[in-house]
């Protein structure tokens, strides 16, 4: 199900039109999915994740990489899979995604905060499917 609308961050909205005047760069850095256990409402002012997993996740500190598609010509997609390796049963609350693979850093594009999904870890695993849909006014 959906789990949040209209909650871009005001850092990915800077990122693109920083990136728009410069030739040299590519707004395409938006793989890595970001996951944790914060449930403080979700603002536009998010840079990251209220709590978000560490050693949680299959190489520690790195989060999972998406795979980004365009499914539609106004539609940016990326689908990423958590699957958390320590750490018990884990109350998955919270996601954006992040420029960086690296945790503790990077432009996070939009916090999303849903009702906890519970896995346990190393049986379970949750797929994440991002969509930012563009559009122009007529």
């Amino acid at each position: 199900g959906v789990a949040s609308l209209r909650k871009v961050s005001v850092a990915f909205v800077n990122y693109v039109a920083t990136r728009l005047v410069d030739a040299n760069t590519s707004i395409g850095s938006f793989d890595f999915h970001g996951y944790g256990t914060g449930v403080a409402a979700e603002a536009n002012t998010d840079t990251a994740l209220g709590t978000e997993l560490t050693t949680q996740y299959a190489t520690d500190n790195v989060r999972p990489t998406g795979t980004p598609t365009n499914p539609s010509a106004n539609v940016y997609q990326s689908v990423g899979t958590l699957s958390p390796d320590t750490g018990g049963t884990i109350a998955i609350t919270e996601h954006s995604v992040f420029t960086q693979a690296a945790t503790g850093g990077g432009t996070s594009m939009d916090r999303s905060v849903f009702s906890a999904v519970n896995l346990v870890a190393g049986s379970d695993s949750l797929q994440s499917t991002y969509q930012l849909t563009l559009s122009a006014e007529a």
